[in-house]
């Protein structure tokens, strides 16, 4: 799979994943101020922004999607940046092809399962009709009931995009990530611990990294380091840019 990028900076390459609903533009305030320091390769996932969609989505198949882009950009060796649903497709790279990956960051995201937490959001999603509005203010009011917090109704309708008629279209595949939401919760596992370093970024009001997490991690990411972001939920690269930088360029080097 063709996946979309963009390349920002000069440098050793590292690789940013998104999470999910997101795209590689919610990481482009970090990936320019990476770009001081490294060759930057931001990625949308498959069935997420520019990239093109797929009944199949597990993370073998999505860390092979970002092998095969390594191939064709010629980066023997990369380090790795995913959050969320991007830090669990990182980890799927680095136990699969350890030799292809440098340094890993995972950001608020463990290898083991997860039990369903976006129940709401889907069912809120794909209630749109969006031939039905006219603005985005109208899909946030629409979602509101569903999902009442309205920075997250407008992070998801960035997923929503103008057609050339004037109407409104999704970027995201929406109906095969909803299908295939059993196996984005599902736990990481194959191929040997990887035995190079590894950052996990968790923020202290987010519950995605448990303490209970800590012995599955060593035992996948046997030099695991964990660092915590004061005052952060699940978006701790959003809500702290600059302590999350901070963190990353010191553990990068």
């Amino acid at each position: 799979m063709q996946l979309h990028y963009e390349e920002y900076g000069q440098g050793d390459p590292l690789i940013i994943l998104h999470g999910l609903f997101g795209s590689l533009e919610n990481w482009q305030t970090i990936s320019r101020r990476l770009s001081e320091r490294f060759r930057v390769v931001a990625i949308d996932q498959r069935n997420h922004g520019r990239s093109p969609h797929s009944a199949e989505m597990t993370y073998p198949v999505m860390a092979e999607d970002v092998l095969e882009l390594m191939q064709q950009l010629g980066l023997g060796q990369a380090c790795l940046l995913g959050h969320s649903m991007g830090g669990k497709t990182a980890m799927q790279l680095a136990l699969l092809h350890p030799e292809r990956v440098r340094k890993l960051v995972v950001v608020d995201i463990s290898p083991r399962h997860y039990s369903p937490r976006h129940g709401q959001i889907f069912a809120g999603l794909l209630s749109l009709d969006l031939t039905a509005f006219h603005t985005r203010q109208q899909m946030e009011e629409a979602l509101a009931p569903s999902i009442p917090e309205l920075s997250v109704r407008r992070f998801l309708l960035k997923s929503v995009a103008r057609t050339p008629t004037g109407g409104f279209h999704w970027k995201i595949n929406l109906r095969d990530i909803f299908d295939n939401y059993a196996h984005i919760r599902a736990a990481i596992s194959g191929g040997p611990p990887f035995a190079k370093p590894t950052l996990f970024i968790r923020g202290e009001l987010s519950d995605y990294i448990r303490d209970e997490d800590t012995a599955l991690v060593r035992q996948l990411f046997p030099q695991a380091e964990f660092q915590t972001i004061p005052q952060a939920g699940h978006w701790v690269h959003a809500e702290a840019p600059e302590a999350f930088l901070a963190m990353v360029l010191k553990f990068l080097g």
